[in-house]
């Protein structure tokens, strides 16, 4: 999953799969390990469900708990507001805009 990941960062592909339930659509953004260890993705969903309901929102995703990852044809012009490239929860960093 990985691989799909960076390459949806780098190419700015928006990324559809489902987690905790619901569906998701998402810009990725950043790729890396959290402070748990554990490789996740620092997106912003701009579709589907979520516990929260809060969509469109910044969103820090375990990539473990995504199921049925898909590159998709839409693309992001990556400079949405309030992202930090140097994301204090990841470290090391695997990719990023």
């Amino acid at each position: 999953m990985s691989d799909i990941i960076c390459k949806a960062i780098q190419e700015q592909k928006v990324i559809e799969f489902t987690y905790d339930g619901h569906h998701r659509k998402v810009e990725p953004y950043c790729h890396g390990r959290s402070k748990k260890g554990k490789e996740s993705l620092r997106g912003y969903q701009i579709a589907g469900g979520s516990n929260s309901r809060r969509v469109p929102f910044w969103r820090l995703f375990t990539v473990a708990k995504m199921g049925n990852l898909t590159l998709t044809d839409g693309s992001f012009t990556g400079d949405r507001p309030h992202y930090n490239p140097n994301d204090k929860d990841l470290s090391p960093i695997h990719c990023n805009i």
